[in-house]
């Protein structure tokens, strides 16, 4: 070995580069090797040596990962894993301060005390490390190294009111679960860093933290152990922890450790406290600020000369006490209890008789406790390894293979998770040592296949739980005050950067509900700040479409597809109504006028096109004098008007005005004056719609069904409601206009004085019962009266009363043109009740039987109510025209010029034709004699 070896102790504070400078030391040289004191660390180490030399060059050995290349220059490793006696040119031991502590203290010192690079050997640590370096290797020189920014104590603050890239330190499992849990309500989420962590999963975590994902951090105390992090702030949310024996306060130089984590490189970073944490004494935190701290006074040890002549030999090498004054005997550890505990076993002792057999069992019982069980069910595992191999030399594959299935399993919570994740590392441990396994390789890459696994697997759930990615993504975004990405699809579904934030309803923005206060005003700012380009998107898009995709509601909404995108509002006419948009302000105002236009357009084309005859009727200017005040009269009343509220302008109206408005469609009916060609259901669902705007209706009545003769008249309906739905209410039901007027033309031909009974065909056409026309009669104007009388056998094969509705009655056919009804509906709203019933054709009834009795109705005017009968009017055609108000109808019995009809002969009856004869029966029918036996017994 070189005599001029330089050793070097760099001490100082965190933040100081010492690392760093260990790393550029150890590249200067052909060989080296460092030792760090996590595995976690080992591995950042490791990849940042890989980036600059390559991985040809590079190995890493730790207790569970062994990556070690043909061509290995250098050596990374955790301290318990460095190899001996290799002779590199260059050595460095990391948290040199270690030394000092229960669990581990002794392995450090081992190798402050033994371990040497060839030329050159760096001891990397705290300053409070100087005296006990000084004294136990006094060939060592000092590099003090400042730290490169201030450290700040910042006193207590609630976790609610944290600030960004801040990591709150917990001690134990369910410590750092609540907070994280606590920043993911409040702040979108946060990463989470232990130590039982494997390496794969931790940087996972830390990734999330690193590239802004979440802006805060839950970590145990690993962090304090050189993980390099861009901290602004630590916060300690208890200052004691529990050390595996008992629960004590952390010392000064402890929480330093951990609070040197704030600020890095040049920029300076603060401490502080929060939880149920107490306020740090001025003592302390001054203590921390100027890294004073009390120097190390005692480093722990254990002898490294083990004797393996016997177990009971290699025990008490190992309880050896020192004769130095600077070290202390290590507290027992758990290697040591495993070999005590193996000692007790009498096949354990019989198997351990040489010294390769007793080394053999040290170097099993130096396998981890990873799974934490029980001391007793981890060694029962030891003596199983042990065993076989001692017997066979190797750990059998089946076996092997049974407890790496096991656990290769991703389903589960995060304790499952991190269980299983504690379980493989043991068997990645026991993969890892040389001459265990039969087929290392194969071992090491099928433990390292089902760790990633697991690792991947844990990294989801934390995540999952503890980060509300939607939330975390939009604020990163925003801090940088970049464009953000928002994209909808056909569902009007919202998505910025990838994250669902809510639904775009037409042009207005409706966030996700089950966001609540901080991340629902969050979700707001992102996604109205995002969505200001799809505004306008979408409204070009709006403006472009054709009118098929839009539509209007009973209730004046319009609709693009199925949300809502503006209403209908009264404007100065009926016919020209306004329009207010459904825009959200933060659309701005060029989005909303251009929705505005687009609705404006597609109102006036719907009714435009659906008002045609009407509107061609107001233009047109041949129309004069009265027959244009009419026009005007009918575009007013939107096409429909009942005949008594123009009767005077009616009779003033010579026949070619009346010709000049026929010409547009108008029909002057004997009840209602009306455009046939705007009873069709799209006119009357836009006619009901802007009556209700321009009427000022709190709610508007929806039109009736289509094809429906005869509707329920109602009560509380607005009054002209009827009328505007192509209806007239009388009695009980409301009847189709256009049919009344069919309906009084065959009433035209009936002596309504004397009386007269319903027609087939009456029936027929309204689709009513006898007493449902009753009913409609009466509320017409007309007095039932109701009978009964002894009914007439009917043998027709159709009654008269089911008469096809298709059949126009005759009266009809003498109409003038203009005054023809549309064609009748095929389907009636209610069955028709027939007048008469068809006799029974099985046989002749009994002489001695009952009459049957059937109730018809006489119906005459009743003029003194006031109601109006049909009639003609003075100079139109016979079967045109309406009677004047208040006059009586003119029937059968008063006829009125040539040609007039016939003298009412009574009231009118009907009944089916007369019976058809019975066919005689075929004798060589094999049932004619029971037939005829029957006959004759009836």
């Amino acid at each position: 070995m070189s005599l001029d070896r330089r050793i070097t102790a760099v001490l100082g504070p965190t933040n100081t580069g010492k690392t760093h400078y260990a790393i550029e030391r150890m590249l200067g040289y052909r060989t080296g090797v460092i030792g760090l004191p996590l595995r976690l660390l080992a591995r950042e180490v490791y990849d940042r040596i890989v980036a600059v030399r390559g991985p040809s060059v590079v190995a890493l050995v730790t207790g569970e990962e062994r990556i070690v290349p043909p061509r290995a220059q250098y050596w990374v490793c955790t301290v318990e894993s460095m190899p001996e006696g290799m002779g590199t040119d260059f050595l460095a031991i990391d948290e040199v301060q270690l030394c000092a502590d229960p669990e581990r203290g002794h392995v450090f010192t081992d190798r402050l005390l033994r371990a040497r690079g060839t030329q050159e050997t760096l001891f990397l640590g705290s300053d409070t490390m100087r005296g006990a370096i000084r004294e136990l290797v006094p060939e060592a020189d000092f590099v003090q190294r400042a730290r490169m920014s201030t450290l700040s104590y910042s006193g207590s603050r609630k976790i609610s009111r944290m600030q960004p890239r801040s990591a709150i330190v917990g001690f134990s499992v369910d410590n750092v679960y609540a907070i994280a849990e606590l920043l993911r309500r409040q702040k979108g989420g946060a990463a989470v860093v232990m130590g039982a962590l494997s390496p794969r999963t931790r940087n996972a975590q830390v990734e999330l933290y690193q590239n802004g994902d979440v802006d805060y951090l839950v970590a145990t105390d690993a962090i304090g152990m050189g993980l390099n992090l861009d901290i602004d702030h630590v916060a300690f949310s208890s200052l004691s922890k529990f050390d595996g024996r008992r629960m004590r306060a952390l010392a000064p130089n402890e929480l330093a450790q951990i609070a040197g984590r704030a600020g890095r490189g040049m920029s300076h970073g603060t401490f502080g406290v929060t939880g149920e944490a107490p306020v740090l004494s001025n003592e302390v935190a001054e203590a921390i600020m100027d890294h004073r701290f009390t120097p190390i006074r005692k480093l722990n040890w254990r002898s490294p000369r083990l004797e393996f002549g016997s177990v009971q030999a290699l025990i008490r090498s190992l309880e050896e006490a020192p004769d130095d004054e600077w070290l202390l005997k290590a507290r027992e550890a758990d290697d040591l209890m495993s070999l005590k505990t193996m000692q007790q076993s009498t096949e354990v002792t019989a198997r351990a008789s040489d010294a390769k057999s007793v080394r053999l069992l040290w170097d099993v019982c130096r396998i981890p406790d990873f799974r934490g069980i029980s001391h007793a069910e981890h060694a029962g595992m030891i003596e199983s390894i042990f065993s076989d191999l001692h017997q066979s030399g190797q750990v059998p594959d089946d076996w092997m293979a049974r407890q790496v299935k096991r656990l290769d399993r991703t389903d589960g919570d995060i304790d499952t998770l991190s269980k299983r994740l504690a379980y493989i590392r043991t068997w990645t441990y026991v993969a890892q040592r040389k001459g265990w396994v039969r087929d290392e390789n194969h071992w090491r890459g099928e433990t390292r296949a089902v760790e990633d696994r697991l690792s991947d697997a844990l990294h989801e759930r934390l995540t999952q739980r503890f980060v509300d990615r939607r939330t975390s993504v939009l604020l990163r975004r925003l801090k940088q005050k970049e464009a953000l990405l928002a994209e909808v699809n056909d569902k009007g579904e919202v998505t910025v950067e990838g994250e669902f934030v809510g639904r775009l309803e037409g042009f207005r923005f409706i966030a996700d509900k089950e966001a609540t206060g901080q991340e629902a005003k969050t979700l707001k700012q992102a996604s109205l700040q995002a969505l200001a380009p799809q505004f306008h998107l979408r409204a070009d898009r709006f403006y472009n479409a054709p009118d098929t995709e839009i539509d209007y509601t009973d209730q004046g909404g319009l609709m693009w597809g199925e949300y809502a995108v503006g209403k209908l509002v009264a404007g100065a006419e009926a016919m020209k109504p306004g329009v207010e948009v459904f825009v959200d302000d933060e659309a701005g105002d060029e989005v909303a006028q251009k929705v505005q236009r687009r609705l404006q357009h597609f109102v006036d084309r719907k009714i435009a096109a659906l008002f045609e005859p009407l509107l061609n009727l107001s233009r047109d200017e041949e129309l004069t004098g009265l027959a244009r005040g009419f026009a005007f009269r009918m575009v007013e009343a939107l096409g429909i008007i009942p005949r008594g509220e123009v009767a005077t302008e009616v009779k003033d109206l010579d026949q070619d005005a009346r010709g000049a408005l026929r010409k547009h469609g108008i029909r002057f009916g004997q009840f209602t004056i009306f455009m046939p060609l705007l009873l069709k259901p799209a006119p009357t669902r836009l006619r009901l719609l802007l009556w209700a705007l321009a009427n000022g209706l709190d709610e508007f009545p929806e039109s009736p069904p289509p094809g429906l003769v005869t509707v329920p008249a109602g009560k509380g309906v607005p009054q002209g409601f009827h009328y505007m739905s192509g209806y007239r209410a009388a009695g009980e039901r409301a009847i189709r206009i256009d049919m009344l007027e069919r309906l009084a033309d065959m009433l035209r031909t009936e002596n309504s004085r004397e009386g007269f009974e319903a027609k087939a065909d009456m029936l027929s056409i309204t689709g009513m019962t006898l007493e449902q026309f009753a009913d409609l009669m009466q509320g017409l104007g007309y007095k039932a009266d109701k009978g009964e009388r002894e009914k007439v056998k009917q043998v027709a094969e159709t009654p008269a009363t089911e008469a096809p509705a298709a059949e126009a009655p005759a009266a009809e056919a003498d109409a003038p043109a203009e005054e023809t009804a549309p064609a009748r509906e095929e389907a009636p709203a209610t069955e028709t009740e027939t007048v008469a019933e068809p006799a029974d054709t099985a046989g002749e009834p009994a002489e001695d039987a009952a009459p049957e009795v059937e109730v018809f109705y006489t119906f005459t005017w009743a003029g003194n109510r006031g109601n109006r009968g049909p009639r003609r009017d003075r100079g139109q055609s016979q079967g045109g025209g309406r009677q004047g108000q208040g006059e009586k109808p003119r029937g059968k019995g008063k006829p009125k010029g040539k040609g007039g009809p016939r003298q009412n002969q009574g009231a009118n009856q009907f009944q089916a034709r007369p019976p058809k004869k019975e066919k005689a029966i075929d004798p060589d029918n094999p049932f004619a004699a029971a037939l005829m036996g029957l006959k004759d017994k009836g």
